[in-house]
């Protein structure tokens, strides 16, 4: 469960960063509006109680990658350290709930480091599907309205945001 947030957090940079290059090569002389939304379904930052974390996350102007991996860092240690409570960490879902967060913070670095492409987050809601054993609460076609929305905002769109369902949140 400790490698899941460390393997998983490098390729998405990785994919996120060839997605940007990708259409900047292929779209820049045409300077058309370009789009990408991160799917997230969580409370986020309300579940870390680390305080330096927490800091260190929503502080959106002074966010960068390097805090963003200290913060993952920080919680994996504490995990191999049985330290999560102690340090306020979550106690359920820990790995899931902290990657989360990281991947806001994450979003908000992209807007600001690539103006010109849209990159929001977006939690559909609790949407019927088949992973969730069809318990979600949403249709798919209401779970699909954010980031169908998002998708198709015209140039100039919000980028850096987290939108929960089709609402900005403040989280």
């Amino acid at each position: 469960m400790i490698q899941i947030v460390g393997v998983n957090a490098r390729p998405l940079k990785e994919l996120v960063k060839q997605t940007y290059e990708t259409t900047e090569n292929s779209f820049s002389a045409r300077k058309e509006y370009q789009g990408i939304g991160n799917f997230k379904c969580v409370f986020l930052f309300q579940l870390i109680s680390n305080e330096n974390a927490r800091k260190e996350l929503e502080d959106v102007d002074g966010l960068t990658e390097e805090k963003v991996d200290k913060a993952v860092e920080g919680f994996l240690e504490d995990v191999e350290e049985n330290l999560t409570e102690t340090n306020g960490w979550p106690l359920n879902f820990s790995a899931y709930f902290v990657s989360k967060a990281a991947l806001n913070a994450y979003t908000r670095i992209l807007a600001m480091k690539y103006p010109r492409i849209a990159i929001n987050a977006v939690r559909p809601g609790s949407v019927s599907t088949d992973i969730n054993y069809h318990n979600g609460k949403l249709p798919l076609e209401e779970g699909a309205k954010g980031p169908v929305m998002l998708a198709l905002m015209p140039e100039g769109g919000p980028s850096g945001f987290f939108f929960d369902e089709t609402n900005v949140s403040t989280i």
